[in-house]
């Protein structure tokens, strides 16, 4: 932001230097009031400076400023500000001040917008604050109920409406660097210092509005231009999410509530009072880098392939392989069966026993698919001698399309369907394993601005483990800022109790969080934490909002391994 800050850091000095030039040609003006303007005009000059770097997309607190030190500059009674609206077709109240009528800020004066055109599609120059956006001209007008170069009936019908007599108006367009309309503001009823009397806005009153005007356009054009590039690095965001889901719903749905849930477990140590977490405290900043952080934590899954992220079962590829294998029993079904009647031709005296003997066969071999198609299903563990029984029937041969004998089993669908865990091989795990080394140095490749520095570290330690035996950087609790900690836990909530995902079934609540104890006992997660977890009743929130009804059993918060209530 170096160069919005040294432009307007020049604008600031040419600001300045030109009204210490206005000031000096204005001898009808007192010395005091010059030194006064002067000070207002400083002030503003900081003001504007100072806005720029705030927290944030609010630009209210300096649309308030500009009008309020225009309102003070001039005398005015009271002040407007218009802002673009549907689409550049109408100026929209903004902010509305007016010391008489008692009108304060932010308050809302219920009056409908000025179109820019009219129902022809032609320029409106009937309105003031139309004819000011625009010509792009400032309109300076003594007395409204004496002039007929536009329609004040809307004015009028305001002053009936609340007793109140609008007799000078002082209306100055503004623009930003490409001459585009930003607002006009609109200055009403200028008094005497001396009498309170309601006056014209002097010329001198109109060169500083529109000098402020100029200054405030600058300012403002730079937060919108800040507010309009945080609004594209979100919609960035939103694009890669767009992506993942689309490539895979069930990670897609992951990235969406790994951050809500990654919120509401900050929000609960944020208000945490006593314990090791009670000076930990998130500023709005953090909370942003940290919602960011959660949007883009699994961003390195584009680059994964979709039959592996979501692979079903342990023989799944682009297909099911299964399909192979029942192809294969049929052969051995029939082959056996074209055997027995060769038998029986060739013995038709023991044709009874040939028959029993295909029976025994057949019905084994159905039970032996049977088998290889339940170990297909990926679990938490496969018994070894399960494991043994599958190599055993990889060994057997059968007689392909080609005429050639093969093993039942080739290599790869053994590894497969001997798989102990899950559904991934070794090689597939670290495939997937690798989407955090993959969002990590996506991350770090992106030049982040100084407010949102955290992102990459935040987003890239949802898979280390308190005790150094994570991935992929093998950190520890203590290398691991407290954001990144608590990701963690929401990341691996959501997986546990996730029920869209095809290669296993959503746990309930009170398996998940005794998982979630274990996982904190042996150093996997943030014990202190996971205790903010259970206390606060994170873990409830997110589960009445996302969780099946049928999963949310109950839960005896005391017998969760390593929680203490």
């Amino acid at each position: 932001m170096r160069g919005v800050a040294g432009t307007l850091a020049l604008a600031n000095f040419s600001f300045l230097l030109a009204h210490y030039l206005i000031a000096a040609t204005m001898p009808q003006l007192q010395p005091e009031k010059i030194a006064h303007r002067l000070e207002q005009l400083t002030e503003l000059s900081v003001a504007l400076g100072h806005g720029l770097g705030g927290e944030g997309r609010d630009i209210g607190p300096l649309l308030q400023r500009i009008v309020l030190l225009a309102k003070g500059m001039s005398g005015a009674d009271g002040a407007t500000l218009y802002r673009p609206a549907d689409q550049g077709r109408q100026l929209a109240f903004d902010i509305s001040v007016n010391d008489s009528l008692g009108i304060g800020e932010g308050a809302d004066i219920g009056l409908p917008g000025v179109p820019l055109s009219d129902a022809a599609g032609q320029p409106n120059l009937a309105s003031v604050a139309a004819y000011a956006a625009n010509m792009r001209r400032s309109v300076n007008i003594a007395d409204v109920y004496r002039d007929e170069a536009f329609n004040f009936s809307g004015m009028r019908d305001f002053d009936r409406l609340h007793g109140y007599h609008t007799q000078s108006i002082l209306t100055v367009p503004m623009s930003d660097h490409e001459g585009d309309l930003i607002g006009v503001l609109q200055l009403i009823n200028a008094k005497d210092d001396a009498t309170g009397q309601v006056r014209a806005f002097s010329s001198t009153d109109q060169r500083f509005i529109e000098a402020l005007a100029a200054q405030a356009g600058v300012a403002l054009t730079n937060q919108l231009l800040i507010s309009q590039l945080e609004e594209l690095l979100e919609s960035l965001v939103t694009l890669i999410n767009i992506g993942i889901d689309e490539k895979s719903p069930y990670t897609g749905r992951h990235c969406q509530f790994v951050p809500e849930l990654t919120m509401l477990l900050a929000d609960a140590a944020h208000a945490t009072q006593t314990g090791p977490l009670a000076d930990f405290r998130l500023s709005e900043n953090e909370r942003k880098q940290l919602w960011l952080a959660g949007l883009l934590h699994d961003c390195g899954k584009i680059t994964t392939p979709v039959h592996v992220v979501d692979k079903a079962t342990k023989l799944e590829t682009i297909f099911d392989r299964i399909a192979l294998i029942d192809t294969r029993y049929e052969v051995l079904l029939r082959d056996a069966e074209i055997a027995a009647l060769r038998q029986q031709a060739a013995q038709p005296q023991q044709a009874g026993d040939i028959a029993q003997a295909l029976a025994r066969e057949q019905a084994s071999l159905r039970e032996e698919r049977d088998f290889i198609r339940t170990v297909n299903i990926g679990g938490e563990s496969m018994a070894q001698a399960d494991q043994e029984r599958v190599r055993q029937i990889a060994r057997r041969r059968w007689r392909a399309a080609d005429g050639e004998l093969h093993d039942f089993l080739d290599a790869n669908e053994t590894e497969n369907l001997t798989i102990r865990a899950g559904t991934l091989t070794a090689a597939e795990r670290a495939i997937v394993n690798n989407h955090i080394s993959v969002s990590i140095r996506m991350l770090e490749a992106l030049p982040w601005p100084k407010h949102l520095q955290k992102v990459p570290e935040y987003a890239g330690g949802h898979h280390e483990r308190m005790d150094g035996k994570g991935y992929p950087r093998g950190l520890t609790k203590e290398q691991m800022s407290v954001p990144a900690r608590l990701m963690a836990i929401a990341d691996i909530f959501e997986a546990l109790t996730a029920r869209d995902r095809p290669y296993k079934k959503g746990k309930s609540l009170s398996e998940s969080l005794r998982i979630l104890g274990n996982f904190s006992l042996n150093g996997h997660i943030d014990p202190e934490l996971f205790d903010v977890f259970i206390r606060s009743k994170v873990y409830l929130t997110f589960a009445e909002k996302h969780m099946h009804p049928s999963q949310i059993d109950s839960v005896d918060e005391a017998a969760i391994p390593g929680y203490t209530p």
